[in-house]
């Protein structure tokens, strides 16, 4: 099916869902190399999917012959469904793998594919399944089916809903996704496909997310929209730490910017945990990591002193909305967070 000609606009993620997608962690470095690291990390996608379910229905991708383990750790007893659909994966990062969900003018569903190509062609990474998942996924949910020409994933951008969009250079501009490209092609690409005229193009994401196993920046571990002209940015407090001077560089870059509808941006700081490395190095956690649902917000928690803190400011700019956390430690051992594993699909005509 081609392109339609449809003017396509991506919601902001705080509108309305028909649901959320996730995929199962299978195999690979997220299972880990011992039983107990696997049982974690299935616990801990468990425990999103049931922290979400609490608001709006679920349907996680999952490998045919994981479907039985997957529906033991998700149990039966939440208030909205989790359904599964069966595919093959190479990972469980539903949020870059799976498909862009947007809207057309009449409320038509479409799903942008972008081309997967393992964070810019990882050494470690795997991707000859999960390159397939957002064209299974738009089609198990009835969207238009919207293929992209360029590497791209949904970690790397957020969008206001109102014809603004977060990116960031080290990710689009990555000469591992999109080498020689130009942040005109970009824009010529981005913008007809989310319905935005505005990009605030970030230089850089967190320090950890360049090492190894990191996304070379994603802006959903860094900043996001909160209403349209509001933007939640995570705020290193400890000098010590790389990011203390990543953050006040990018605040600096999103106070001189403008949204769409010529306004300033106002920027929320959100704290970083107290904890600032772990054996690795310098960690990313990060409470800007969240997943807006259908009255509430799923946050990532890490048994640190700033939980509260973090907690508070997401009800302050989220008024109305339950705040629940999950502890997201598991996840960026793994590589990520909440906002990760999920991808929100709009609600639609």
């Amino acid at each position: 099916m081609g392109r339609p000609t449809t003017r396509w606009h991506m919601p902001a993620e705080w509108q309305t869902h028909e649901q959320t997608w996730m995929a199962w962690p299978s195999h690979g470095y997220t299972l880990g190399d011992t039983e107990a690291e696997a049982d974690e990390a299935r616990r801990t996608w468990a425990n999103v999917a049931r922290a979400v379910a609490a608001f709006e229905p679920v349907t996680l991708v999952v490998q045919p012959r994981d479907i039985h383990e997957c529906r033991e750790y998700l149990r039966n007893d939440t208030a909205h469904p989790i359904d599964i659909v069966l595919a093959d994966l190479d990972d469980a990062w539903m949020r870059d793998i799976g498909p862009t969900f947007v809207l057309g003018p009449q409320g038509e569903l479409g799903g942008v594919d972008w081309v997967f190509n393992g964070w810019g062609a990882q050494a470690w990474a795997s991707w000859e399944h999960d390159a397939r998942v957002a064209a299974q996924v738009a089609d198990a949910s009835g969207a238009h089916h919207l293929p992209s020409p360029i590497v791209n994933e949904g970690g790397g951008l957020h969008v206001d809903g109102r014809g603004t969009v977060l990116l960031t250079e080290t990710v689009q501009l990555d000469p591992g996704r999109n080498p020689g490209a130009t942040k005109a092609d970009i824009e010529a690409e981005v913008g007809p496909l989310l319905g935005v005229d505005t990009f605030i193009w970030l230089p850089r994401g967190l320090t950890r997310d360049y090492d190894e196993f990191g996304t070379r920046g994603h802006v959903d571990i860094v900043a996001t929209f909160t209403e349209p002209g509001r933007v939640l940015l995570h705020w290193q407090e400890d000098e010590s730490h790389p990011d203390h001077a990543v953050c006040r560089e990018l605040e600096q870059v999103l106070l001189a910017a403008s949204d769409s509808a010529g306004r300033s941006l106002q920027v929320t700081r959100i704290p970083a945990p107290t904890a600032l490395t772990d054996e690795e190095g310098p960690v990313d956690w990060s409470y800007v990591n969240h997943l807006v649902c259908n009255g509430g917000v799923v946050a990532c928690v890490f048994d640190d002193p700033n939980d509260e803190r973090a907690l508070q400011v997401l009800r302050e700019v989220y008024p109305g909305r339950e705040i629940v956390g999950v502890d997201a430690r598991p996840l960026f051992d793994r590589g990520g967070g909440i906002h990760c594993i999920t991808q929100q699909e709009p609600l639609s005509a």
